[in-house]
């Protein structure tokens, strides 16, 4: 058999049990957190005054774990081999959401830094195009010393009226007076119907 032929699997026996990772994980944090409690604390020292208070107090018959307590130190290391366990899963658990998290933030501040990187830019690509954009000043300037330079070759300028003023003066032409029409005389003579003569009676 070379390296490159895959292996076959081996038949078991006896299935592996299946669980559900996130459900088991989920009862470890939560009691690990329990454990983290001051109720818990509470419920153990009663326990444990309790346990030893019955097997020292009570009568002999009723005693069921004597001194030194064998059976009580069996219980509790039985709870500790389980409860490092299951507080190792719940560190575990957490430790991958702070990873994911992690990641998230990392790409956020990537994000974020890609995007302040591009306004920087930006902005200066603006800088610098402002400072090509002729100013008003720099258009007077420039102007001053063309009027000056025509005004020494003996060329004189008028200046032409602004728009406003040149619209102002249009409004002005357009009002009109209005005009009365001359009142004809009508004659003597004239019949009612104004133009002809009333023949002689």
């Amino acid at each position: 058999m070379s390296l490159d032929t895959p292996r076959e699997t081996r038949r078991q026996l006896l299935a592996r049990p299946e669980f559900d990772p996130d459900a088991f994980g989920r009862a470890s944090e939560q009691f690990a957190r329990f454990m983290g409690t001051g109720r818990f604390l509470v419920y153990m020292t009663a326990f444990v005054a309790f346990w030893a208070g019955w097997n020292t107090l009570a009568p002999a018959a009723w005693r069921f774990d004597s001194y030194p307590f064998i059976f009580l130190t069996l219980v509790l290391s039985l709870q500790a081999s389980y409860a490092a366990p299951l507080i190792l899963l719940a560190q575990n658990r957490q430790d991958d959401r702070d990873r994911v998290l992690n990641e998230q933030d990392r790409s956020r501040d990537e994000r974020a830094l890609a995007d302040t990187e591009y306004l920087t830019r930006e902005v200066a690509a603006l800088r610098i195009a402002l400072r090509d954009v002729a100013t008003r000043d720099f258009v007077r300037s420039e102007l001053r010393s063309i009027l000056e330079e025509l005004a020494d070759e003996g060329v004189t300028v008028s200046a032409s009226p602004s728009r406003d003023a040149k619209r102002k003066g249009n409004g002005k032409k357009r009002k009109r007076v209005p005009s009365e029409a001359p009142a004809v005389p009508a004659s003597a003579d004239s019949g009612p119907e104004g133009d002809l003569p009333t023949p002689a009676g």
